[in-house]
């Protein structure tokens, strides 16, 4: 019996050249993918950084694979080694490095295989000012964002800092993959609205996937 709830949304939509939503394609792993992360966040616990200008990141950050990234007073930058637990960063769980690599090929971008893992995790009013991701060293390469939990507004923006950017719903089991000539776009996310959701409770997970070319000092 069809109530109406069907959602009708297109699973596909084009943010602008080279930016794909993929909506509801990593639903069916979420539970699964949270599993795989429970290793990784007890080897490399989140934690608040600091900018390079001395300010507290309100997201809590950890990362997988071979590289991680990080911030602080010395600036934006990958590292091989946690700097909390002087330790390699946890290898990348195969289910999420198949995920990354399905998702980019299925917004066009084919052979994509991630060394970096950044997990975010945001609480209610925890945001993400617009930035670039341009600290990887090669542009060439997509970057893949996975939303799991609370939904969020994501903001997309375009080359330059100024241009207006447009809010887009993010909820949990999206994908949303940006590379070619949407690589340098300028993005966020809105602060996090309260709410409880049944996998992730009072938060909201963010892993984004990059390819690290670059040699960290």
């Amino acid at each position: 019996m069809d109530l109406g709830l069907t959602d009708t949304r297109p699973k596909r939509v084009t943010l602008s050249p080279g930016a794909t939503l993929l909506r509801g394609f990593a639903l069916d792993q979420a539970e699964d993918i949270l599993r795989a992360l429970t290793p990784v966040l007890h080897a490399a616990p989140l934690r608040r950084m600091l900018t390079p200008g001395g300010r507290q990141m309100s997201v809590a950050m950890t990362s997988c694979g071979t590289w991680g990234w990080i911030t602080d007073q010395a600036g934006y930058r990958y590292t091989r080694t946690d700097p909390t637990t002087q330790a390699p960063w946890p290898a990348m769980p195969p289910l999420l490095f198949q995920l990354a690599s399905r998702s980019a090929a299925a917004a066009g971008f084919e052979g994509f295989q991630p060394n970096a893992c950044l997990i975010n995790r945001y609480e209610a009013g925890t945001r993400m000012t617009a930035h670039q991701d341009k600290d990887e060293g090669d542009i060439t390469q997509p970057i893949v964002s996975v939303s799991l939990g609370l939904p969020i507004l994501f903001l997309w923006g375009g080359l330059q800092r100024t241009t207006r950017a447009h809010p887009i719903l993010l909820e949990h089991g999206d994908v949303l993959v940006w590379g070619g000539r949407a690589r340098l776009h300028y993005h966020g996310v809105k602060p996090l609205e309260q709410g409880l959701h049944p996998l992730t409770g009072p938060a909201r997970f963010n892993l984004t996937f990059r390819y690290v070319k670059q040699v960290a000092l």
